[in-house]
């Protein structure tokens, strides 16, 4: 009797996992209208939301709307209970900064100027400095050569020399400057001086709100001081920083050791708010411990000196209203006994225009297993029509951006779905590896990617015409494509949901 019992459940559980799988996405895929698309978009990219910038009340206004809507259609709160996930940014006033060299004080804001990430507070003097051209270390080179530079003062060239290549992205360049300066504290550096043309501007540097630095992010803890000093410090030698540049050269030259005295005094006064993504999940059935996240950003770059408002209606507004469209389809199709397998992860990231802080954030202090999260489906820009694009389906295009990175099961997957549903263009030309735009490095994908996880990033190509300009309104947003893009997406993201297995990641990323 218990063995028939068992077979009989047994059986029950496979005809479910079959009808599961038999569900079809087109009726739902149908509840994304360019009606909603449209309502949606008049609200999140309305003057109210003042350009939605990271941090300010528009964009807390703008997630306020998003974390309503999801409890409209029934998507659940998708972090212990809560809708958001929030994340400390803070800013330096620099109540106190000096610059004293050889008896000499200098100008601060018009000689030097503090790197973003300073320690509290510093009262340091030195003797002598040690320079070490670029400061660059990579297997191949190290500017230091052997010299020990453990508790000394390190000046160091901005940039990279000419002819200078790295396989790796910008931000993981050894010629980018947190990562020199990553490198001259591991060193041992007490404090660094970065010889450079142009001043980072007091209302950028001083006045910006950047992510608090957290026991996941190491790189940017326990901060040394770090000024950025220009030519009007480096001809006090007698040189300028082109004499610099040129007996440096292109090659690793021996650090050089000055006696000079200099003393730095710094004192900070921290300010500090916090921002969130915005997370909804609809859960999964048989594979509800397996995740596929679809994601967008909601923040946008605010309002200008002069009161204009930078609206980001494509920008990523049509990103954001898509996802928000999907939630919906998807919490219906649970509703109507016909959910997904795995799990869906709506968030919507803030702080991407920034430097994609809020996926950085995410990347870093994961809700869910990212060895868990089968694909990441992220969306930036998908309402307008590429000013550039000289083919003649400009009304029927999206540009899909990794579907040869990471995983082989990517291409056949949401061309399979786009083909038995939407037949979309499907334009792969921004993952050709010499496009100078970088586009698949540039959106919030990259962090899901960066850890191993399977991404597609869809975008409409939007460089030209409005791109980071006050005129990106809702009027000027392609309604039906954007709807046709949208249901694309969704039925791609429905075949990953229900398929047996979970993405291969059987590619290495190609760092460029």
């Amino acid at each position: 009797m218990v063995k028939n019992y068992f077979l009989i459940a047994g059986a029950l559980l496979c005809i479910s996992a079959n009808a599961q799988k038999k569900s079809k996405p087109e009726a739902f895929a149908k509840t994304i209208t360019t009606e909603d698309l449209k309502k949606n978009l008049s609200i999140i990219a309305s003057a109210e939301m003042g350009g939605r910038d990271t941090p300010s009340p528009g964009l807390e206004k703008a997630a306020d709307y998003i974390e309503t809507q999801f409890k409209k259609y029934g998507v659940v709160p998708g972090n212990k209970g809560n809708y958001r996930q929030f994340y400390t940014l803070e800013k330096d006033s620099a109540s106190y900064m000096s610059l004293n060299i050889e008896g000499m004080e200098f100008r601060s804001w018009e000689d030097y100027a503090p790197f973003m990430q300073m320690p509290g507070k510093t009262d340091l003097r030195f003797s002598e400095y040690v320079f070490v051209g670029y400061g660059i270390v990579e297997p191949s080179r190290d500017d230091y050569k052997k010299e020990d530079v453990s508790g000394k003062l390190v000046i160091l060239m901005d940039g990279q020399p000419e002819g200078f290549k790295s396989t790796l992205p910008r931000r993981q360049s050894p010629a980018f400057i947190f990562n020199k300066i990553s490198n001259a504290k591991k060193k041992g550096a007490a404090a660094v001086l970065v010889v450079t043309e142009k001043l980072p501007s007091q209302q950028n540097m001083g006045n910006a709100y950047r992510p608090k630095p957290t026991a996941a992010i190491k790189e940017t803890a326990d901060a040394i001081p770090v000024f950025f000093i220009n030519n009007n410090i480096v001809s006090q030698s007698g040189q300028s920083i082109d004499d610099l540049k040129q007996s440096i050269g292109k090659d690793v030259v021996d650090p050089i050791i000055q006696n000079y005295t200099t003393s730095i005094g710094y004192s900070s006064g921290k300010k500090t708010t916090e921002v969130s993504n915005v997370i909804g999940l609809v859960e999964g059935t048989d594979k509800k411990d397996e995740y596929v996240f679809v994601t967008a950003h909601y923040d946008h770059v605010g309002t200008d000196a002069k009161g204009n408002i930078y609206y980001g209606a494509d920008d990523d507004g049509s990103g954001t209203v898509g996802v928000m469209e999907m939630a919906e389809a998807f919490a219906k199709a649970k509703k109507e006994g016909k959910g997904p397998r795995r799990t869906v992860v709506f968030m919507l990231v803030s702080g991407e225009e920034k430097g994609l802080w809020g996926s950085e954030y995410y990347s870093e202090n994961p809700i869910f297993p990212l060895e868990k999260t089968t694909v990441d489906l992220n969306i930036d820009m998908i309402g307008r029509v590429d000013t550039e694009r000289m083919s003649a389906d400009t009304l029927n295009y999206v540009y899909v951006i990794g579907h040869n990175k990471l995983s082989t099961d990517l291409q056949p997957i949401s061309e399979g779905a786009n083909n038995k549903y939407t037949k979309l263009v499907l334009d792969y030309k921004f993952d050709d590896p010499n496009d100078p735009n970088r586009i698949y490095y540039r959106s919030d994908h990259y962090n899901f990617a960066r850890k191993g996880v399977p991404v597609l990033f869809f975008y409409d190509g939007m460089l030209k015409a409005d791109y980071h300009k006050p005129t990106d309104t809702v009027d000027k947003i392609n309604f039906p494509l954007l709807q046709k893009r949208t249901q694309m997406i969704f039925n791609t993201a429905w075949e990953m949901t229900n398929r047996n297995d979970m993405l291969k990641r059987d590619l290495k990323l190609d760092a460029q």
